[in-house]
């Protein structure tokens, strides 16, 4: 009795199946167990298809359809949390954030906002906030201060009492923790004036007053 031909020379395995819609020369399920009854109905009794071979094939199958479903998941997964992303994101138009850096902007009648972040008690907190050239334009000393966040905001009067340019600035703080004078992290508050979406880069992107951009993973806080 002449055998039929293999159930691996019927479905196409990993190497030549082609993705997208299923065309009329690609099998489904379906198909499949219909070829392998037909398999073990038209086999030569006298050389039965070797077990091992026979789950093999199964098993080959089982993997290619399970991995293009898993595919096909995670593309939905991921078009649902991108566009999350994105209306989150746009939700925040209007508002400030805290940002990753201790630079910030300051605009044309308006303040520049930070976060000092204290590990511990902090005696002697002192700000300082300096132009791009290295220069202190402003310095106020806040005191002690507890352990946590402490939101301060220069007006852009410098210490001379006139009016700072518009433009961009470095925030940072000292103070004194355990008894040892040490600089203290600080974050600057920005506002978001727009959203942008980075398709090639797969992320949703701040627009914030003065011209700077960050990534929506990038924000600290939000305020």
């Amino acid at each position: 009795m002449e055998t039929t031909a293999g159930i691996s020379e019927l479905f196409p395995t990993s190497s030549n199946v082609q993705t997208g819609a299923k065309a009329s020369n690609e099998l489904g399920q379906e198909d499949f167990m219909r070829l392998m009854v037909a398999q073990l109905e038209n086999q030569d009794p006298t050389k039965p298809m070797d077990n091992f071979e026979f789950l093999s094939q199964i098993a080959q199958f089982g993997t290619v359809d399970g991995i293009q479903g898993l595919q096909q998941g995670f593309s939905e997964l991921s078009s649902v949390l991108y566009a999350n992303q994105a209306l989150e994101a746009a939700g925040l138009i209007g508002n400030k954030v805290v940002t990753d850096s201790n630079l910030g902007i300051l605009s044309e009648g308006e303040s520049l906002d930070a976060t000092i972040d204290l590990p511990r008690t902090a005696f002697d907190v002192t700000l300082y906030v300096q132009d791009m050239a290295g220069r202190v334009v402003y310095s106020e000393s806040l005191g002690t201060a507890p352990a946590g966040e402490l939101k301060v905001q220069w007006d852009g009067m410098d210490d001379q009492g006139n009016q700072a340019l518009p433009g961009q600035y470095r925030v940072s703080a000292e103070a004194v923790i355990e008894g040892q004078n040490q600089a203290a992290s600080v974050f600057t508050h920005g506002l978001v004036e727009s959203v942008s979406v980075d398709r090639a880069g797969g992320g949703v992107v701040l627009n914030l007053a003065g011209g700077e951009q960050m990534a929506l993973s990038a924000v600290e806080r939000f305020l």
